[in-house]
């Protein structure tokens, strides 16, 4: 049996003062007493309940400073540049200087990974949780959750004032209220083999037996090392995520069957270091643009979908409210810094929406001017921030059927006493060649342009049917693009070349370079947001690649 010194007598022991009081001295009762207040205490349940949420929330600080440490190219700039609520300006101010933000970004993986691990080792647990509460609480001032849109931008959801930021703050806040003698960890190992140290406990070996094998003592020196599993399935996590790979695993992915590109790429679909540069700009008046304009349908919920019947609900389905604005940010962050969303209310919305949270995304704006009132749309769109505005193809091709030249000339002239850029888009070759024609006075042509090799061209298929009235079988939308190619090389006016990629048809590596090689001056294309960054990349291959042979002078 372990025998204890004078120092530490257990509690069947008398102390001093009971001593005194046992061999017939009275205590005083008017003295203070001299038993110090009994630590508060809880029950195994509750040590296990704050055990656990210390190794729950220092994995998820830790895990998330480490993938962040382990990410190339990771910073906080764009999460900065987003920001809103009450002290979204100082923030964004913070996200415009590179020393600022480097700053920043050194101190918050610091913190998120020295919190995390103090969390589950137990060591210095109160001050690291108060610290940590304090960074979520930051974190909660840059994009407060009443500022969300019905989705949330880049967030996990929100009720109002409430979200996932603000609740692990508050566990933080609990923890760094409970006694430490509450959880299991392995400082208070630690802690407790330094006091023993310190103690200078001598036992005699004759009378110091071996504890038995389920002793508390052993029992509590295992619930202490609770966390050693933890932080080592943690490491196990990120190495499998960041760092090593089996060779089994590789392997396998060599000799899959098929795969689906587009779910194979969702996970890549925001790693900006496989950036290799932003994309190269020009101007329509004194806009810059980005050679690459994002376009409008698939963010609006329409796909040329040949005969699928899903696409369309598939589209409004994934691009949540959320995932455009994450499209718009990603887009940006490449260059791509121009979009062609229609005129309609939903898209506008998101575009405001946008703008609030500090986004700078250009518009372009396609107006669908009626027969009978062409003003009402146009001061819509310009009215909520269009930078440029165009009559919509369809409208453009409709007008030129009917011979409204007239009609379409005092339109651009409005557009132009609006102060903006005024443009015309049309599938149909005959739409620009009247619209010059008949001197309508267009800044700039949004005109179709694709090859013919792609399966659902269907070659047999005469192409005498205008693309507004091929709606039905939906395979072409440029009949002639030779004669188009030929005839743009004489308008001295910036083109933006769309459908392209003869909606999806078309690989951009192809696409691009037809499109370019043959007299765009920029490209409007649909994207999904694990395509943006592959194709800003192909993009800046095809302009920098010396055998570019292009014929058409640049005009923007």
């Amino acid at each position: 049996m372990a025998i204890a010194s004078d120092r530490t007598a257990p509690p069947c022991c008398p102390s001093a003062a009971e001593h005194e009081t046992n061999s017939g001295a009275l205590p005083d009762r008017h003295a203070p007493s001299r038993t110090a207040a009994a630590p508060p205490s809880c029950s195994p349940a509750q040590r296990w309940i704050f055990t656990a949420l210390g190794l729950m929330v220092g994995w998820h600080l830790a895990y998330e400073g480490i993938a962040k440490w382990l990410t190339p190219g990771w910073t906080s700039a764009g999460y900065l540049e987003t920001a809103s609520g009450p002290m979204a300006e100082m923030w964004q101010r913070l996200a415009r200087s590179s020393d600022w933000v480097a700053w920043i970004d050194g101190l918050n993986i610091a913190a998120l990974v020295l919190i995390g691990l103090c969390l589950m080792t137990g060591f210095a647990q109160r001050l690291a949780a108060t610290v940590g509460m304090v960074l979520l609480l930051t974190y909660y001032s840059v994009r407060p959750p009443w500022t969300a849109t019905d989705v949330g931008f880049a967030s996990e959801g929100h009720y109002l004032l409430i979200n996932k930021t603000l609740v692990e703050a508050m566990v933080l806040g609990l923890i760094a209220a409970t006694p430490t003698s509450w959880t299991f960890s392995i400082w208070r190992l630690v802690r407790q083999s330094f006091a023993k140290y310190a103690a200078g406990v001598s036992v005699p070996a004759s009378v110091n037996h071996d504890a038995p094998a389920d002793s508390p003592q052993r029992r509590t020196i295992v619930k202490n090392l609770i966390s050693i599993p933890v932080i080592g399935t943690m490491a196990f996590a990120i190495a499998k995520q960041h760092g090593w790979q089996s060779h089994e695993e590789d392997d396998l992915r060599r000799h899959v069957d098929g795969n689906s590109e587009p779910t194979v790429k969702v996970t890549q679909a925001a790693d900006l270091s496989q950036l290799k540069r932003p994309i190269p700009a020009g101007k329509i008046g004194d806009i810059e643009i980005g050679r690459i304009i994002c376009g409008g349908n698939l963010i609006s919920g329409f796909a040329h979908s040949r005969d699928l019947i899903y696409v369309s609900q598939f589209l409004k389905n994934y691009f949540t409210s959320n995932k455009v604005l994450d499209t718009f940010w990603l887009c940006e962050q490449c260059g791509i810094n121009t979009t062609a969303v229609s005129a309609r209310p939903e898209p506008v919305a998101l575009l405001q929406d946008y703008w609030k949270r500090g986004g700078t995304m250009k518009w372009i704006a396609p107006v669908y001017p009626q027969d009978d009132d062409y003003r009402s749309n146009i001061d819509f769109a310009i009215d909520n921030g269009a930078s440029a505005a165009m009559i919509m193809g369809n409208v453009g091709d409709r007008w030129a059927r009917a011979g409204k030249y007239d009609l379409m000339a005092t339109t651009i002239d409005y557009i132009k006493s609006r102060g903006v850029p005024a443009g015309l888009a049309g599938h149909e070759l005959a739409t620009v060649q009247g619209a010059e024609q008949h001197r309508c006075g267009a800044d700039f042509y949004m005109k179709t342009l694709h090859c013919r090799d792609y399966w659902s061209w269907k070659p047999e298929q005469k192409k005498d049917k205008l693309i507004i009235d091929n709606y039905s079988v939906d395979n072409y939308w440029e009949r002639t693009p030779e004669e188009t190619i030929q005839y743009m090389e004489s308008i001295d006016k910036p083109w933006i070349a769309f459908k392209t990629l003869a909606a999806g048809a078309v690989h951009p590596k192809k696409g691009f370079r037809y499109a370019f090689e043959n007299g765009a001056d920029f490209i409007c294309v649909g994207m999904f947001d694990y395509q943006i960054i592959e194709d800003a990349n192909i993009l800046t291959a095809v302009l920098d690649d010396p055998k570019l042979n292009r014929r058409r002078r640049w005009i923007a």
